[in-house]
């Protein structure tokens, strides 16, 4: 509990006025002493109604506060918290309430003012929006309680419960549940390049239409309809995907709001949704942590869920990327011929340990390598060089990103392909690699 500015103010006033007085009467001047009567009076009836206000105050009952957020939250969006405010005083009273937010989370629109009415409740909110994933606990709200007289103000912390996780941002996607794919796809910038022959699994069999080829046409059926009768495909499915996903120290590159390590997420998430709306199995195993974790190839839209809560509170960390153990780790476990996608930021120094480790993943899977790449780089290559520090900007960047060039071609002449993107443009690119592979037969 503490003095308001009313109280203060009151106790300001008459102290000046009993200083004054007091130094005209040391200057010799003739100061009635009813003032400093008066003076006092007022002084001990202030203290005096401060004191009744104050125990007053406290036998006040605290207001009761509900919180209402959602169950998740989506990684750098705002959105909204709501409290419910009610007390059983007879009459308005209007308090200052502040809600005890975690770290991790920003907020807007906090301390918040709220004018009671008796028998009512009121209803107030604020904005959040997270700064990194996980599980937080909200556990206080305080409220700052003006007495009866407003000569005091008692400040009460209230328990009030509360839970939330963060996860990647994954919400635009569901949109897209309301859409055509391809034209979904073609929203996100995916591109689907025009497919060459037929497709690798029997769909039905329908009538001859023009374009049809004629080694769709099924004679027999034909013969019997005495009609043309054509076999229709579509591309093979129940099909397998696993990310290998590089949790250590090169994936905690910061490109605008996110790390490297939360865009690698969300391109994972978005593969992912494709791959089980095209009725394929996804599956993760992760690198470079502490605790690594393993998620089974699993069919079916239930299988998003389970990946989103298997990562939300995944983070980066500042070990090394371990190829070789990694790629040990997953053949254990990972039998099933199936598509390897590496998460990862390549250096020129990964170059025999990735090399050894991708070629022991190729005898049985088919391994798909996405290097990271970070946006300075393509900003610096690109900046106009005035002075020396430009240009050795300029130099250094176009050394590195030579070397980095050179690590993909070693790569790619031993038959491995790697996805060299732009952490903003991953998702998109392995998508599209994932499309043109799946028409082909690639994997």
């Amino acid at each position: 509990m503490k003095p308001s500015r009313l109280l203060l103010g009151w106790l300001a006033i008459l102290l000046a006025i009993g200083i004054v007085l007091g130094a005209l009467r040391a200057l010799g001047f003739a100061v009635p002493p009813t003032l400093l009567s008066i003076n006092w009076g007022l002084l001990l009836a202030l203290l005096a109604l401060a004191l009744l206000d104050a125990a007053r105050l406290k036998r006040l009952p605290a207001p009761r506060i509900k919180r209402h957020m959602p169950g998740s939250l989506a990684l750098g969006r705002w959105s909204e918290v709501r409290l419910d405010v009610e007390h059983d005083l007879p009459e308005p009273l209007t308090i200052q309430l502040y809600d005890h937010v975690p770290d991790g989370l920003s907020f807007e629109n906090l301390p918040l003012s709220v004018e009671l009415q008796p028998g009512q409740h009121s209803q107030i909110g604020y904005r959040v929006r997270p700064l990194k994933r996980g599980h937080f606990s909200f556990e206080y709200c305080e409220t700052n309680l003006p007495s009866p007289l407003g000569l005091w103000s008692d400040k009460r912390l209230l328990n009030v419960p509360d839970q939330t996780r963060v996860y990647p941002d994954f919400a635009r996607l569901y949109g897209g549940q309301l859409l055509a794919v391809d034209n979904w796809l073609s929203q996100l910038g995916v591109r689907q390049r025009q497919r060459r022959g037929l497709g690798l699994e029997f769909h039905q069999l329908r009538e001859f239409r023009e374009g049809d080829s004629l080694r769709q046409i099924d004679w027999k059926a034909t013969a019997r309809q005495r009609t043309p009768i054509a076999r229709e495909y579509q591309d093979e499915r129940d099909q397998q995907i696993i990310f290998m996903l590089d949790c250590g120290r090169r994936m905690r590159s910061q490109d605008g709001e996110l790390a490297h390590f939360d865009h690698a997420l969300n391109a994972c998430l978005l593969l992912s949704y494709i791959a089980l709306r095209q009725g394929d199995a996804v599956g993760l195993s992760t690198f470079a942590t502490d605790s690594p974790r393993h998620l089974a190839p699993v069919k079916g839209a239930g299988q998003l869920s389970v990946l989103l809560n298997t990562v939300y509170d995944l983070n980066s960390t500042q070990r090394s990327a371990d190829y070789q153990a990694a790629a040990t780790q997953l053949l254990a476990r990972q039998k099933r011929r199936s598509l390897v996608v590496l998460v990862t930021n390549l250096r020129d120094e990964d170059d025999e340990e990735l090399l050894t480790a991708v070629k022991r993943l190729s005898k049985q899977h088919r391994v798909l390598i996405a290097s990271l790449r970070e946006d300075i780089l393509d900003s610096l290559r690109q900046t106009t060089v005035q002075t020396l520090s430009d240009a050795l900007a300029y130099c250094g960047t176009v050394d590195y990103l030579n070397a980095r060039a050179e690590l993909h071609e070693r790569l790619k002449a031993h038959d491995v392909p790697v996805l060299d993107t732009s952490a903003h443009e991953v998702g998109p690119a392995l998508v599209t690699r994932y499309l043109e592979w799946k028409k082909s037969g690639a994997f």
